[in-house]
């Protein structure tokens, strides 16, 4: 029960973490390219605001109202990571949260492990952000080196290494600080 409860406490310390960040952003910097391949700095912010919806709705037992690649950012991306992070925290913090089974497209998911998954993609993307913004010194080392720590401990990560989620490790830059070292672990190749 305390690890459930501790994942909890590592969203909400992500979604400030990342909070910081995307507050950070310079208007220029949205089209940034960031460590996830494909995506600029505005549509990670777009990923990661989608899945916020999609996992506050599952919570609440409602409908999220869009896809997960839906503009969720309109003219104001700050705003609505804002928004989207206050609902967010409530849904997560709301009574029997975490006995949950979440429905998202890796299939029905239990609420511990839901909750470690969204962990995940906060702290993971919000990394990105600051990349490709450079504002690392904003990233909270901590909560990477937690998070990386809980992936190797799981065993038979290799599963999750898939095209468009993570790739092969990497190897880190020597002596990277934590967030690098997390980003290596994943796959993303970060100078």
């Amino acid at each position: 029960m305390a690890e459930t409860v501790a994942v909890v406490r590592r969203i909400e310390r992500a979604l400030a973490a990342t909070g910081l960040v995307v507050a950070g952003v310079a208007e220029g910097q949205w089209t940034n390219p960031t460590p996830c391949a494909e995506w600029d700095a505005r549509t990670l912010l777009n990923h990661t605001v989608g899945g916020m919806r999609i996992f506050t709705a599952e919570l609440n037992g409602t409908d999220p109202g869009a896809e997960h690649e839906s503009d969720w950012l309109g003219v104001d991306p700050r705003g609505a990571y804002a928004e989207a992070s206050e609902t967010d925290r409530a849904a997560w913090n709301r009574p029997g949260a975490l006995d949950t089974t979440v429905h998202i497209s890796l299939g029905a998911l239990p609420g511990p492990m839901a909750a470690l998954i969204h962990f995940t993609e906060i702290c993971v993307h919000g990394v990105d952000l600051a990349v490709a913004t450079d504002q690392r010194t904003l990233v909270d080392e901590e909560l990477c080196g937690e998070l990386l720590a809980v992936m190797r401990g799981m065993g038979g990560f290799d599963a999750y290494r898939m095209p468009g989620v993570f790739g092969p490790e990497v190897q880190p830059a020597p002596a990277a600080a934590p967030h690098g070292q997390l980003l290596a672990y994943l796959g993303r190749s970060v100078s």
